[in-house]
């Protein structure tokens, strides 16, 4: 007795799998590395931080170094500083440019309270 092997056409199959896999989103990147871009651009151009630690402490200088961990803060006339990332609230740049606009855009407040004339 002679056995035929009957063999399935895949094609149809692998059709389906390369559309399911044309419609799937890959996953975002989980570095991105924008942290050491932006510690690499301060530190070349020495830029004058503000930070502010977590408990309510402030402190200006510029970065001279950092590392997955930790900053090194250089300051004027001050020591240098090893500063935990972990106890860092948030850290911006201290740019003259803009203290100089607040300075210049103050206005008196919107509502003054009325004086009673006697």
């Amino acid at each position: 007795m002679n056995r035929k092997l009957i063999r399935p056409n895949l094609s149809e199959y692998k059709e389906k799998a390369s559309r399911e896999a044309v419609k799937k989103k890959p996953h975002p990147p989980f570095e991105t590395h924008a942290e050491n871009y932006y510690f690499l651009k301060q530190m070349n151009k020495k830029t004058m931080v503000t930070v502010a630690f977590l408990d309510g402490e402030v402190t200006t200088g510029h970065v001279e170094w950092y590392d997955r961990n930790c900053i090194k803060l250089t300051r004027n006339n001050a020591p240098n500083l090893l500063i935990y990332k972990s106890s860092i609230k948030y850290l911006h740049k201290n740019d003259e440019s803009l203290e100089d606009s607040r300075v210049q855009k103050k206005t008196p407040p919107r509502n003054p309270s009325p004086q009673k004339k006697k």
